[in-house]
């Protein structure tokens, strides 16, 4: 399990819904090919499959960013990116044009392309892969999707204070763990840790029955 894993900086509260979801030891899926992984997350939005995905490349994802120079808080977060694009884009995904492995280490070297030009010239890239446009998603799919936001927004109401507005923070106002801390007064670690600690409240709540 990825030890050093937090939450993704996304103001999506479906993609929360997913984070919250996914089991990084599912014993049931870690034993599939790669590539059955990804096309199982592209067709049918797996998040067991997906969980799999992240316990497998983060780890690896990170040492080749920092093998690359990427600053380990940066490779954290450019790893996080790495995943919810393959999240969002595992449609696109064709093993007859490259492994998992080679397209999932494609993303992950273009976004930090992006991240050292946004350093060098910080302005709009209309070619960024995040900027593009998600299809439209079927009827039933978007019922489904408001009930788990509902469910979701009503598990968030009944954490403690304190972890309720550090998501918030984090997830809705898209801020760095570290401008939290700075807001709030707290050390870093104790907001990485409040973070963790509420998606974890998040996952024994959204498991009970409805």
């Amino acid at each position: 399990m990825c030890q050093w894993w937090h939450p993704p900086l996304v103001a999506d509260i479906a993609t929360l819904w997913v984070m919250v979801e996914i089991d990084l030891t599912d014993r049931a899926v870690l034993g599939q090919n790669l590539d059955e992984l990804v096309l199982a997350v592209g067709r049918e939005r797996s998040r067991r499959a997906f969980g799999a995905l992240f316990g497998h490349f983060a780890p690896r994802l990170k040492s080749y960013l920092k093998r690359l120079g990427t600053e380990s808080s940066q490779a954290e977060e450019l790893v996080q990116e790495v995943m919810l694009l393959v999240w969002h884009r595992a449609e696109t995904f064709d093993p007859t044009q490259a492994n998992a492995s080679t397209w999932v280490f494609t993303i992950a070297r273009n976004r930090r392309i992006d991240a050292i030009r946004r350093e060098r010239r910080p302005e709009f890239d209309p070619n960024d892969p995040a900027l593009v446009p998600q299809a439209a998603e079927a009827a039933d799919r978007v019922v489904e999707t408001g009930q788990e936001t509902a469910r979701l927004r009503a598990a968030i109401g009944a954490l403690p204070r304190e972890q309720a507005d550090l998501l918030r923070l984090a997830y809705f106002d898209d801020k760095p763990h570290s401008v939290i801390s700075a807001e709030r007064g707290i050390p870093l670690g104790t907001v990485k840790s409040r973070l963790r600690l509420a998606l974890d409240r998040l996952r024994r709540l959204l498991r009970e029955p409805v």
